[in-house]
């Protein structure tokens, strides 16, 4: 059974890079025909798709956050990265990694970040 569970900061100030890792158990990150995702949910909105990377490293990005969005991933450690630059208080959410199959599942538990100064 997949897990993924995410890790990083959880404040961060405004103009500063935020970089989370999501850790993946219970399956290949390398696994064809599966994607790994960022999904955040700001307070009181949808949740939003950030981009995601696949089995053999290509990554895709919601164009409203491609300037400023980072994904990659080290294969060793079974684990994907998501860094955000130049973040700003609208970026205050909870974060998630998802695995991308016919659908995003399952999701880890989330962690919130909060741009602050």
């Amino acid at each position: 059974q997949v897990q993924l569970q995410e890790s990083g900061p959880g404040l961060v100030k405004p103009s500063e890079t935020l970089s989370l890792t999501c850790t993946v158990s219970g399956g290949s990150i390398t696994t064809n025909s599966v994607v790994w995702g960022w999904i955040r949910q700001p307070p009181g909105k949808e949740p939003e798709w950030m981009g995601a990377i696949d089995a053999s490293g290509t990554t895709y990005y919601n164009p409203s956050l491609k300037s400023r969005t980072s994904i990659s991933r080290d294969t060793s450690k079974n684990q994907f990265t998501l860094q955000l630059s130049s973040v700003a208080p609208r970026d205050t959410a909870v974060y998630y990694c998802a695995r991308g199959s016919k659908g995003w599942c399952p999701w880890g538990q989330g962690t919130q970040v909060t741009v602050s100064s």
